[in-house]
């Protein structure tokens, strides 16, 4: 029997040779001057830079204009003009259209707003090189100028279309009035005993569904015409007193006024 019959050699390939192993291993940054930069500190103090220029100017700008504030919500005024804020205008504007409002509403508020964020969100997952530069990744480009374009459109069509005088007059802060209100009056008597009490408030300064009945530049037979018919959210033949009474009623509150 011969020395060695019967050996056998064999090879393991989950070892690596040291020249695979060397390709493998990621290249030092410091070997691309000018393409490359380390994480800290230098590309997140450009970061904190560039957020600290924002949030400064963000400041200013709040300081400079601050919020404007409207009178309390009535829900029962459905003449008030919404006005969502300045980052939802483009969605405003879009439920505006013929195919995206009332029974197509379920276009414009999912359907085509899912498919535009659905494709920015999609856009990484489809252009996949490695360029940086705008100009050779055409798809992502391509969406994000779409994106700009139509929220820029959207966004400038609601703000020109919209009728800022009338949401102002809406919106207005009405100071309460220095009026001296007479409880004995025989007006005052008809006032609380319509119930009109209820919604316009003791002192007739107004409620969140009635506006004050102080200062008001109507007449007395305008105000007569308003019990009869009604007006915005009161409505018609609210008062079921005597014509006598209501004579009554609209001298006291037309007499209402600041001195």
């Amino acid at each position: 029997m011969r020395r060695g019959k019967g050996m056998k050699f064999v090879g393991d390939s989950r070892i690596v040779s040291p020249e695979l192993r060397e390709k493998k291993l990621p290249k030092d940054y410091s070997e691309y001057p000018g393409k490359t930069e380390a994480f800290w500190p230098d590309f997140l103090l450009k970061e904190w830079l560039v957020g600290a220029v924002f949030l400064i100017g963000f400041l200013c700008l709040t300081a400079a204009h601050p919020a404007p504030l409207e009178r309390i919500a009535d829900p029962t005024d459905t003449g008030y003009i919404p006005m969502p804020d300045w980052y939802f205008l483009f969605l405003y504007q879009l439920i505006k259209y013929t195919y995206a409002s009332g029974p197509y509403n379920i276009i414009g508020v999912m359907v085509i707003p899912g498919l535009a964020f659905g494709a920015l969100l999609l856009a990484p997952f489809i252009d996949r090189g490695p360029e940086r530069r705008a100009l050779k990744r055409p798809f992502a480009t391509g969406f994000m100028l779409l994106g700009f374009a139509a929220v820029f459109y959207l966004t400038w069509e609601a703000v020109v279309n919209h009728d800022w005088a009338a949401a102002e007059q809406q919106g207005k802060i009405v100071e309460g009035a220095d009026v001296e209100i007479d409880q004995e009056a025989e007006g005052y008597k008809v006032y609380a005993g319509q119930s009109c009490i209820n919604c316009h408030g003791e002192n007739l300064e107004g409620g969140p569904a009635a506006p004050p009945l102080v200062n008001l530049d109507l007449k007395p037979e305008e105000i007569k015409e308003i019990a009869h018919k009604g007006i915005g959210a009161m409505p018609p033949d609210q008062y079921q007193g005597s014509e006598e009474d209501l004579d009554k009623l609209a001298e006291f509150i037309a007499s209402l006024k600041s001195e």
